[in-house]
């Protein structure tokens, strides 16, 4: 039996030789995409390619190697696919994204819309960025919001996407990809539930609660010290304190803002029932076209990728390649295709950057679907 160090000696002498054999690849690899560049050809042949890893899969010696070598091949040619993008976007074949940048987004003339009534969170977020004197109305759904900024109505919405606590916005997530809507900024809003009723009600009055779904499950550790309230599921908080002002009934309270408290006349039985004392909820500021500030220095996308084994590793090596930092990656399930689904992705950087373009080039060729969501 040989002895580890004669082992490893040997090994070093194969890794030196397979280095120069790929150094040698990739070079031929330049040679490919300058070839593709000539004469308008794709870079992804997705037909060649299974037809090269059948072929050097059936060159493996054992049945066990066979698998591992699939691997290590569909591995090079995915780093040839990135250089040979890499080479094209050097030649100036960037992806056409349709954005326009501006230094400042366009507020002289515009109507904002958000969901829910007054005294919302949206409306607290949209006030938060858009100013006191906002010229703006309400709807009773999110895909209304969307819809208004699809029938122009509204030149800006206003969109709950995220909570610290309770996780993500699933619908808005879906209405982003469905609209051509793009998110131009973004807007942080602390969330401070308190629990609210009638004037002169107390908490030993209360049989039933009021809120959004998401408000209910943030104020789950205060509910649950009173498991005899009936929880009941409403569209927002503030229609929430608004039904319970309108039906008049000392033993209904809802979960809410104290803004909305001062709104709708009621009192507050307990501040600060949401049990996170950081809870926030992340909305985004959406418009009716692909414009983004110069200064933009996040991208979100959504993409589909092929119902197979490591397609959505390949997508995502396209960031990796390209050195770009993913802040956050969720998925939701394709409507009408079972146990499917579509990714969504943050990531750092602008549209400019040479970077970007050559990663984005990279998905657009690749996935099923993508959208760019915005640059913000």
């Amino acid at each position: 039996m040989k002895d580890l160090d004669t082992i490893r000696k040997e090994i070093d002498a194969i890794d030196r030789e397979m280095v120069a054999l790929f150094e040698e690849r990739m070079l031929r690899t330049t040679e490919v995409a300058r070839y593709k560049l000539s004469v308008g050809k794709p870079v992804l042949d997705k037909g060649r390619e299974r037809e090269k890893l059948d072929k050097v899969k059936a060159q493996a010696q054992s049945e066990e190697n066979r698998y591992d070598v699939g691997e290590l091949f569909g591995q090079i040619m995915a780093m040839s696919r990135k250089r040979q993008y890499h080479l094209m976007s050097a030649q100036g074949q960037e992806p056409r994204l349709g954005f326009s940048q501006v230094s400042s987004l366009p507020f002289d003339t515009h109507k904002v819309v958000y969901q829910g009534v007054e005294g919302a969170y949206s409306q607290q977020a949209m006030k938060a960025y858009f100013g006191e004197d906002v010229d703006s109305f309400h709807v009773d759904t999110w895909r209304d919001a969307m819809e208004a900024i699809k029938c122009q109505k509204a030149d800006y919405a206003v969109l709950p996407i995220e909570n610290s606590s309770a996780g993500i916005v699933g619908e808005n997530f879906d209405l982003l990809a469905e609209y051509d809507g793009y998110i131009v900024a973004e807007q942080t809003i602390k969330a401070e539930h308190a629990l609210l009723g009638l004037p002169g009600a107390g908490l030993s009055d209360i049989a039933r609660v009021y809120s959004h779904p998401q408000a209910l499950m943030q104020s789950v550790d205060f509910l649950d010290g009173h498991m005899d309230w009936e929880r009941i599921s409403v569209k927002n908080t503030a229609g929430a304190a608004k039904k319970v002002l309108e039906d008049g009934k000392k033993c209904q309270a809802a979960i809410a803002s104290t803004v909305t408290a001062d709104i709708y006349g009621l009192d507050i039985l307990a501040r600060n029932i949401n049990y996170s004392d950081e809870n926030s909820t992340r909305f985004m500021i959406v418009a009716g076209k692909k414009i983004c500030l110069e200064t933009a220095g996040k991208i979100s996308i959504c993409f589909e990728a092929s119902h197979e084994s490591g397609s959505l590793y390949h997508m995502l090596s396209h960031l990796i390649f390209n050195h770009l930092n993913m802040v956050k990656i969720e998925s939701r399930p394709i409507k009408d295709k079972s146990f499917e689904y579509r990714f969504f992705v943050d990531l750092e950087g602008n549209l400019k950057d040479g970077a970007v373009q050559n990663a984005l080039k990279g998905l657009m060729d690749e996935a099923l679907y993508l959208k760019i969501l915005g640059n913000y």
